[in-house]
């Protein structure tokens, strides 16, 4: 693969530094990504006598990122022969990716160990290609989901970046026209990309060339890979930053932009695209480029190395607006993101697929697959495997779900030139899945607690879903997650103190229960019958009587300090008798105490506000079956002369 480096390069040969003016001139045609010459010029500078470090990275770097593994293979293994105490991490990652170009897996794993061993916290993709979790040989071992086959439209030269239009293709292609006769790119020596249209076959197994796409968009530069509006009305595609002339940023450096364009009548009835514009987010100082619109047509996904990235290349979003509008540029995170290229998004409505060499592969880009969970928030990617991924680059996935049909891009060394499109049929596996459930409960009493909100929340800290306890305590979260994910659980209800918990899901598809227990926010406070309430000591009251006695005080202090602590609190209160006397003379009783006990409240400096009422209850309310004329002991007659103090805002 070629072409598609264009946006990530930028970034990425910065590693090298600042020139040696003895590799000036090969140092100028790599900055111009003239890769094949400058690999010639490295070679000579080596052929005569110079076996600097510097020198080999140069050479393994000009093959690198013109996707030769060999030749890059052959000068990184010189740099690590000769210079192993020397040698950058990041060199340790290229020499173990052009491992795996030639297939040396084996010791491809290897290196990968002693890149994450040298980079270790340094770089993001330490902890990814550590290996302590999923290795190539896990990868290897993926059951095949695809079938391949090798599309009659590619030619030797670069074939890639498929997306469907109508019923039909859109495609990039460097086919040697008489247009671009003359005229060659000199990264490898190919002519430039441009639009075409292609018949899908009704087995979307296959492609033949229908015409050039658009002469209104097509320019004498590249033009690559493409998406469309949910009208199908409107286009989004890469372009070089070219509007008559080269636009380059202060080191002359052409990056690419994102350019849209609308589908219009003339005069004749003919369509055509016109209105051929920049996206506001493009810059002459960053590459922005790859667009994928989601299926409602709401959000426009892309790549790009501008400030903010977190790698060589990212995967951004922007809500698509009215009148021309997009909101500013939003980073994936570091869930898909990584210290690599990530590139060539396609979204669906259940997932995004894209291609990276920043997750651990087989080789160069491979395609991952990210569920969706909710907006903008995916579980870890995971490898498609072979034969979709190859130890070369693969990229440009996209997918027509309902079908398992669609259309894959690769520079494998089986095709049939440089990058070629291959159409698939994809053998779905089960995608593991598990659902998150569990209940909350008193850590003291034990009692379930009912009406907690609990929330599920990703590893970045998004949240995904909140459910409320049930009357069992219970709780059952409806949306899906991964397998062996890491997720946090919170719960919140007032008057507890708020509880958390990290769990990482089961490997299999099924589901996790996550129990959590809550501490009421002061020992006095507890739960009964679903309400909060104030447990003091029992208010004793002489008989007949409603003033407060000194013992009752000391109890009712309590109150007082705690309502002191929390200034927000407020109750209601509550008194109740036993059923020995008139019902009336009970009723009226218990309401003097219940208002007696509010006056000696507020007579404490508790606002009277914050007592919310104060009401009797005589023998209504009993809590056993004590009632008129049925006999009891005097300690079931007690549990019925009660006062309660009920929390109603805390």
């Amino acid at each position: 693969m070629k072409y598609i480096f264009t946006i990530s390069i930028i970034v990425l040969s910065t590693f090298v530094g600042n020139a040696q003016k003895k590799y000036k001139r090969a140092d100028d045609l790599f900055d111009k990504m003239w890769y094949i010459e400058a690999a010639k010029e490295y070679e000579s500078a080596i052929d005569q006598g110079d076996i600097s470090s510097e020198v080999f990275q140069k050479a393994g770097d000009a093959y690198y990122f013109n996707t030769d593994m060999e030749g890059a293979y052959k000068w990184y293994d010189r740099l690590i022969s000769e210079y192993p105490k020397e040698v950058d991490a990041e060199y340790i990652f290229r020499y173990a990716h052009a491992l795996q170009g030639i297939g040396e897996y084996k010791q491809a794993k290897k290196w990968m160990k002693k890149f994450s061993e040298k980079a270790k916290n340094e770089d993001p993709r330490a902890e990814k290609y550590s290996q302590n979790k999923i290795t190539v040989e896990d990868i290897l071992d993926i059951e095949p989901q695809f079938t391949l086959r090798n599309l009659d439209i590619n030619t030797e030269y670069s074939d890639f970046g498929p997306m469907y239009y109508k019923d039909q293709l859109v495609y990039s292609s460097a086919i040697d026209s008489s247009y671009y006769e003359e005229r060659r790119y000199h990264w490898n020596e190919q002519p430039f990309l441009s639009l075409y249209l292609g018949r899908i076959n009704p087995l979307q197994t296959d492609v033949t060339l229908i015409e050039e796409f658009s002469e209104e968009i097509n320019t004498r530069y590249h033009e690559a890979t493409v998406s469309f509006s949910l009208d199908e009305r409107k286009i989004y595609f890469t372009r070089n930053n070219y509007d008559g002339n080269l636009g380059r940023d202060q080191d002359g450096v052409n990056h690419l932009k994102l350019y849209s364009a609308v589908l219009k009548e003339d005069e004749d009835g003919n369509t055509i695209w016109e209105d051929i514009k920049e996206l506001p987010f493009n810059s002459d100082d960053y590459s922005v480029g790859h667009p994928a619109v989601s299926p409602d047509g709401k959000q426009l996904y892309f790549v790009s190395d501008m400030p903010g990235s977190i790698g060589a290349t990212d995967i951004f979003v922007v809500d698509i607006l009215e009148n021309d509008q997009y909101s500013q540029p939003r980073n994936l995170g570091n869930d898909i993101n990584t210290y690599g290229r990530e590139m060539f998004p396609y979204i669906t409505g259940n997932r995004l697929y894209f291609a990276s060499d920043g997750h651990l592969g087989l080789g160069g880009l491979d395609v991952f697959q990210a569920d969706y969970v909710i907006e903008n928030v995916f579980n870890t990617p995971i490898n498609l495997g072979a034969p979709l991924n190859s130890k070369l680059d693969d990229f440009g996935f996209i997918i027509k779900e309902d079908l398992n049909t669609g259309f894959v891009c690769s520079n494998r060394k089986s095709g049939k030139g440089d990058d070629d499109i291959y159409s698939f049929e994809r053998t779905p596996i089960e995608t593991c899945t598990q659902n998150v459930f569990g209940y909350l409960s008193n850590v003291k009493t034990g009692e379930k607690i009912s009406g907690v909100t609990v929330s599920l929340f990703s590893k970045n800290g998004e949240k995904i879903e909140e459910a409320i306890t049930g009357v069992n305590g219970d709780y059952n979260f409806v949306t899906p997650v991964g397998c062996s994910e890491k997720y946090k659980v919170t719960a919140i209800k007032k008057g507890y103190t708020s509880n958390s918990k990290d769990f990482e899901t089961s490997s299999i598809t099924g589901k996790t229960e996550v129990p959590l227990g809550l501490d009421t926010v002061d020992e006095l406070i507890v739960e009964e019958n679903g309400q909060l309430k104030i447990k003091i000591g029992i208010i004793y009251f002489d008989l007949d009587k409603s003033f407060i006695r000194n013992d009752a005080a000391i109890e009712l202090n309590k109150i007082v300090l705690l309502m002191t602590q929390y200034p927000k609190m407020k109750i209601k209160v509550e008194s109740h008798t036993d059923s020995r006397s008139p019902d009336d003379y009970n009723l009226s009783l218990s309401d003097r105490r219940a208002k007696s006990t509010k006056a000696y409240l507020a007579s404490q400096g508790i606002n009277g506000d914050r007592i919310e009422s104060a009401i009797g209850y005589g023998e209504t309310q009993l809590i056993n079956n004590c009632t008129n004329d049925i006999p009891c002991s005097e300690a079931d007659h007690q549990l019925n002369r009660r006062s309660e103090f009920i929390i109603t805002k805390i």
